[in-house]
């Protein structure tokens, strides 16, 4: 099963800089043999305000609690809190690694929120989703939409996306018959690959 986490660190007032990147080197080390394990799949980091530290993770586990044990072996878990949400299969998904990684292109987690219409039947329902589909290969097929998942909560959907601009992104997304239906809206943040990220690491 696989899991998205937002981990949140704040460094307590106090801490000298060599404690704080004596942690840090041991975060990175452990990340490897994580990312070794199929356990920690991806590392990115979302736009940061001043001060801020946060990463989003993506994780395997088996349940819960085999992910709790993850993130609580990683020496930052003393300084940090993580948001975990798990990530159920979405028909439209590409599957994982199928669509491979442009090392050009900028990548971006995109929530989707469906709000399907009242008064839509079950043969427009049927065919808009029969439309999506179809366009959501397109869009794997050219190497944007990497992955799609369900979440908790319903019609909301996370997605990881990559594109050589955000403009360019914006037009696939644009593209999606439910987009120019407006039966969803869209929530799109760019990431940056973090320097313990698997990807990254295996392409140095």
């Amino acid at each position: 099963m696989e899991y998205l986490v937002t981990m949140t660190t704040r460094v307590p007032e106090g801490t000298s800089e060599a404690e704080v990147d004596e942690i840090r080197a041991r975060e990175s080390a452990h990340t490897r043999e994580l990312a070794a394990q199929g356990r920690v799949l991806r590392l990115w980091r979302p736009p940061l305000g001043p001060g801020e530290w946060r990463t989003i993770g993506l994780f395997a586990a088996d349940g819960p609690d085999d992910l709790e044990r993850t993130l609580a072996s990683m020496p930052l878990r003393v300084w940090r809190t993580d948001e975990p949400t798990a990530l159920g299969t979405h028909a439209n998904d590409p599957g994982k690694g199928t669509v491979p990684l442009a090392a050009d292109d900028g990548e971006y987690l995109v929530i989707f929120n469906v709000a399907i219409p009242e008064d839509a039947g079950p043969p427009a329902v049927a065919e808009m989703e029969a439309g999506e589909a179809r366009r959501a290969q397109e869009l794997a097929a050219a190497g944007r939409l990497v992955r799609l998942w369900t979440s908790p909560v319903s019609g909301r959907n996370p997605s990881l996306w990559q594109a050589p601009t955000a403009d360019v992104l914006q037009k696939d997304l644009a593209s999606l018959p439910m987009t120019a239906a407006e039966w969803l809206t869209i929530e799109t943040v760019p990431l940056t690959r973090h320097p313990s990220d698997p990807a990254t690491i295996k392409q140095d």
